[in-house]
């Protein structure tokens, strides 16, 4: 057991690393990164997930992303700028038909995930809030049985 919590914190803080360079590098999904980080925080320490559900940049996103597939509109608009702008970029410096077929694909695939989300609203912000003030919600990960 104890083996079995080192491993996934060690596997937690690899995919939060990654989230984070996630969001600098628009090939790099950061959401899935950070829900996996999520994921092995909650099932090796409460108190990395706590950390990382509290954190000020990451906890909110990751609360309302959890709860209510949710996220903010000017966080989804600069998603998709960044995503295109860093693309378009990529495709015309490398001048590959392969790459750009690749590129096109992988971005029209994270588009659409990024328009299927709801708009965090009002009520939905307030909800995150009080949950993130609630320490038995911090603690339940949606769909676990935990």
């Amino acid at each position: 057991m104890r083996l079995k919590r080192i491993l996934l914190s060690i596997a937690g803080s690899l995919f939060l690393f990654l989230g984070i360079t996630g969001i600098i590098l628009p090939l790099l999904p950061t959401t899935p990164f950070l829900l996996l980080a999520a994921f092995c925080y909650l099932r090796s320490s409460k108190k990395l997930y706590r950390w990382l559900i509290s954190h000020r940049l990451f906890g909110a996103y990751i609360y309302s992303y959890l709860h209510f597939r949710a996220v903010r509109r000017r966080a989804r608009n600069l998603a998709l700028l960044l995503l295109w702008s860093t693309l378009t970029l990529t495709m015309i410096l490398i001048s590959n038909t392969a790459v750009t077929l690749i590129l096109v694909g992988v971005g029209v695939a994270v588009s659409i995930h990024l328009l299927q989300l709801k708009i965090l609203t009002a009520e939905m912000l307030e909800k995150v809030r009080e949950g993130l003030k609630n320490p038995e919600m911090i603690d339940k990960y949606p769909g676990s049985n935990d």
